[in-house]
């Protein structure tokens, strides 16, 4: 790491001119007079934009394709076809989650994420082997990747007995968050399926992120279950909620209901703007005070063929999703992708203030909302106060 940096020249949101004195991986000093340290290296930024690392909310790095041959998608209609191709792809194809999750973990670097949380398979066949990949991943790029790993039971829980052994194994190996699963149309058993899910968490003291694609009422009924346990056992701040299709499809009533207890107990909401699912309401919801927040859930996969790692590129999706037209608009896209899922994830010293680790990213544009659209290759990426990428290449051995 280099002990001390001067990146001057750099112009913030509003388009003050700034410099930034980096020192020992932080943010040391940031403003229009800041002077470099006896020593450090300068490094001018020719006029760009300034903007925070960015943040990957909801990724699976573990099944990814990228940088592979072209995966031909037969795949059924429905979430148990994907759920079950997955899994006879995976154990019968020699697919590495090592080597992949590093190749795509790397590529997100090299766009700009210094943050990331991925959901991780966790089953009765794979048991850990996927897990242990991505850990693998994790201790490669710890000093320039902040990544959170969420031990996913992606084929159910209590529908595959030892599924729950091998989810508390997988945290006691150094899974940071649990994973959940559509308690009512997988697990067939939304109260039990949710008693078991808090109890794992309470016994192992980690935060929960569920993914709900349970559609309206169905989905609705799950998410009151769920509220009323972070409420019972004092898990307020502590969940997460991904996908939550049900409250883009609920009377307003019913939905601003649901949104306002979101809001008095932590609950956030982590949304890939898909377009063809309903979607939570992104201006009701941040309105409300519900923390809500994006990702790209699977790039390159036997799901889907779509997704690159570019937040930038997630953060324009979301934009077009809700019909983000105005600069101010765009502004909360961004936001989706940077401070909102930094808070909704849970990762700390974040930002582009004093004391904040040193996780910057310069582009050529002229204002963030250009940023979103034009999507510039990014001119430098540090990552904890090193340089790790230039001009849209990797520069960093690791």
């Amino acid at each position: 790491m280099t002990r001390s940096l001067l990146l001057s020249n750099v112009r913030l949101a509003d388009g003050q001119q700034v410099s930034v004195s980096v020192s020992d991986g932080r943010i040391e000093a940031l403003g229009p007079h800041v002077e470099a340290q006896p020593g450090a290296v300068l490094e001018d930024g020719g006029g760009a934009l300034l903007l925070p690392g960015f943040v990957e909310g909801h990724t699976h790095l573990d099944k990814s394709h990228w940088g592979l041959h072209w995966y031909r998608n037969e795949v059924g209609p429905t979430l148990v076809d994907r759920i079950n191709n997955e899994r006879e792809w995976r154990s019968t194809s020699g697919h590495d989650s090592a080597s992949q999750s590093l190749a795509l973990a790397r590529a997100f670097v090299q766009a700009g994420t210094t943050r990331l949380r991925t959901h991780v398979d966790v089953d009765t066949d794979a048991q850990l082997r996927y897990v242990e990949g991505v850990l693998s991943t994790r201790q490669t790029l710890r000093d320039v990747l902040d990544m959170q790993i969420v031990a996913f039971p992606q084929s159910g829980m209590l529908i595959r007995p030892g599924t729950v052994e091998l989810l508390a194994s997988a945290l006691a190996e150094g899974a940071d968050v649990l994973g959940a699963l559509d308690p009512a149309v997988i697990d067939g058993d939304p109260a039990a399926s949710l008693n078991a899910t808090f109890a794992l968490a309470e016994r192992y003291r980690k935060p929960i992120d569920i993914h709900l694609h349970e559609p309206g009422e169905i989905g609705a009924f799950t998410l009151k279950l769920l509220l009323d346990r972070v409420e019972a056992m004092g898990m307020q701040g502590q969940v997460v909620v991904s996908h939550a299709f049900c409250l883009g499809a609920l009377p307003e009533r019913e939905r601003d209901a649901l949104l306002e207890r979101l809001a008095h107990l932590r609950v956030a909401l982590l949304t890939s703007a898909p377009p063809s699912r309903p979607v939570p309401p992104l201006k009701v919801c941040r309105d409300k005070g519900v923390t809500i927040f994006g990702g790209n859930d699977g790039i390159r996969d036997t799901w889907s063929p779509y997704g690159v790692p570019d937040m930038l590129e997630r953060a324009m999706l979301i934009g077009m999703r809700y019909d983000l037209r105005r600069d101010d608009d765009l502004a909360i896209a961004f936001d989706c992708v940077s401070d909102a899922a930094a808070q909704g994830c849970g990762f700390v010293d974040y930002g582009l203030r004093v004391g904040a680790r040193a996780d910057l990213v310069l582009v050529d544009a002229q204002s963030v909302a250009h940023a979103v659209v034009a999507r510039p290759v990014r001119k430098l990426v540090m990552a904890n106060g090193r340089i790790v990428a230039r001009n849209g290449e990797l520069v960093d051995p690791a």
